[in-house]
């Protein structure tokens, strides 16, 4: 089973089942989205659906409208795994700068009882909102353990990765995607990562693609194939990891092996304790 562990909702939601029948993409992960970059055929189109993105980065948005935004996002990506179990897995958003109890009972209320396999993507826009990140690490713990999904390529810094990784290491319990293998910082994410069993490397949009050719030979058993889509293209990125493989075996685990064998316990992570013991 091939499995694109990262794509964000596309529309019309057929565009998106096209594009993994192209790659030859049993069942993708569909992360929910503000902008829809799939819809703009100019440049200026293009800067118009990212406005919403920069906005949110920028933390222009009051709690409120957030909170309302993201349910409606949520809603989205349930309504198509719904509809396609089959070919869809989902990931749901969680504000943040939310109290402890109001972020357990959002990941009661919107991750839980949708069925959803794991949370993020969360794009901190600054080190303060990485920080805040660890209110959601303290609610998995107490709620449910899932997956974490957080964008490492820019905005956020080499300073903001070190604030990341000290939260793996406080929460060893919590499987943590490191999404798009820390940009320019791959190097120290793929060390980081050699380190700590709850650390995962999406290859989606790394920085080049000697990064995701030394991410597969040094950690296969931890490397997610992704292709961010609408952004990349899931076929191209399917290439790639074929083509800088060191082997099949290799490849075999980066395209889904890991992840398919482990569906029926929740997405391709082990399951651990609260007190960090792996089952």
């Amino acid at each position: 089973m091939v499995i694109d562990s990262h794509e964000h909702i596309m529309f019309p939601v057929k565009m998106q089942l096209d594009k993994m029948d192209a790659a030859g993409v049993d069942k993708t992960v569909l992360f929910c989205t503000a902008p829809h970059p799939e819809i703009a055929g100019t440049l200026k189109e293009l800067e118009e659906e990212m406005a919403a993105l920069n906005k949110i980065l920028a933390g222009a948005n009051s709690k409120e409208d957030n909170i309302r935004r993201l349910k409606k996002n949520i809603s989205e990506v349930v309504e198509a795994v719904r509809e396609y179990p089959e070919r869809f897995l989902g990931f749901g958003s969680v504000p943040l700068g939310m109290g402890l109890e109001e972020t357990e009972e959002w990941i009661d209320a919107q991750i839980t009882s949708n069925s959803l396999y794991g949370i993020g993507e969360f794009t901190p826009g600054n080190e303060q909102q990485i920080m805040q990140l660890d209110t959601v690490f303290q609610a998995l713990m107490a709620t449910k353990i899932y997956p974490v999904w957080v964008h490492t390529f820019h905005p956020v810094t080499m300073d903001g990765i070190k604030l990341l990784m000290a939260l793996c290491e406080k929460y060893p319990g919590i499987p943590v995607i490191f999404g798009h293998l820390g940009g320019s910082n791959w190097m120290e994410v793929i060390k980081f990562a050699k380190g700590h069993g709850n650390v995962y490397l999406d290859l989606s949009a790394a920085f080049a693609s000697i990064a995701t050719k030394m991410a597969l030979a040094e950690l296969p058993e931890r490397c997610l194939y992704s292709s961010d889509a609408p952004y990349g293209e899931p076929y191209l990125y399917r290439q790639l990891i074929e083509f800088v493989s060191p082997d099949k075996r290799t490849t075999e685990m980066a395209l889904g092996e890991i992840r398919g064998n482990m569906l029926t316990r929740r997405f391709a992570f082990p399951l651990y304790r609260t007190n960090g013991e792996k089952l």
